[in-house]
């Protein structure tokens, strides 16, 4: 798979994540209760958060569409596995060792998340050692 198509799918996952958190604004209580993850009683840091990762899918779909290097940079592999990782250890760290008491449909909704996160990365660190290796 190339680096470009991985950018694509790296964005989609951060685009519907994102999407997904912007919608607990107008229902605060429905969407966190049918993803068994815990509900806030202020939409204002899940808000926060969907735009970063919205920002975050945006910018990889700019660096997918790069050709040249007079064109902004969005966001590189690099930028990925290093935001992916981050998350996705965070995540899993507290699905650990932070007594989160949810339901079934909540741990697997974040254990999917944070496994998903580490797998993208590692396909990224994958596309990327057979660039730097292959002769251009």
């Amino acid at each position: 798979m190339n680096s470009s198509r991985l950018l694509i799918f790296d964005a989609a996952i951060n685009l519907i994540l994102g999407i997904l958190l912007l919608l607990t604004i107008p229902f605060p209580d429905q969407l966190p209760t049918s993803l068994g993850v815990p509900a806030v009683g202020h939409a204002f840091y899940t808000s926060i958060l969907g735009s970063v990762l919205i920002g975050i899918g945006i910018a990889l779909i700019m660096e997918s569409k790069r050709t040249n290097h007079r064109q902004l940079i969005g966001l590189g592999l690099g930028g990925a596995i290093v935001i992916n990782l981050c998350a996705g250890t965070i995540l899993i760290g507290w699905l650990i060792f932070g007594d989160l008491q949810l339901p079934a449909t909540g741990l697997g909704f974040l254990w999917i998340i944070a496994l998903l996160l580490i797998i993208i990365s590692g396909f990224e660190l994958i596309t990327h050692k057979r660039r730097i290796e292959s002769p251009s």
